[in-house]
């Protein structure tokens, strides 16, 4: 289970970090509207929601919702990113997962796949060309 829960998490990470990296560095504050965070903020809100949802449906911590403020750099965004993937990935690693668990972590993957569909719309919207997905 672990196993192929890791594998979902890889294939979720690689494909988020190159839509990341397809965003040139000097674009990360574009937002197609003024209504929506820009680019840089929407990966942030991504990275956040990794641990909210690893802490809240994963683990069974309960923690409020208390985003910090974005970083607004490219490097400082996918650093995030790195680093929240890689916390998930070691609570896989660690744990026996039950239903409520294993709900938990589906849930996690929905969260980051409808923002990151967003981030692909960002690209598109900015005149960039968004990666291939992979599965």
């Amino acid at each position: 289970m672990n196993k192929h829960l890791l594998n979902l998490l890889d294939h979720s990470r690689d494909y988020t970090l190159a839509v990341a990296e397809a965003m040139p560095a000097g674009e990360y504050a574009f937002k197609p509207v003024n209504t929506v965070w820009n680019f840089g903020e929407l990966l942030h809100h991504i990275a956040y929601g990794i641990a909210w949802w690893e802490d809240n449906y994963i683990k069974g911590v309960k923690t409020d919702w208390n985003p910090p403020a974005a970083a607004p750099a490219k490097a400082d965004v996918k650093a995030y990113l790195k680093t929240m993937y890689s916390d998930l990935a070691t609570t896989v690693e660690k744990t026996t997962f039950n239903d409520h668990a294993l709900a938990g972590f589906y849930a996690t993957l929905d969260h980051i796949t409808h923002h990151r569909g967003q981030a692909v719309t960002y690209l598109r919207c900015a005149g960039q060309v968004p990666p291939e997905y992979t599965y």
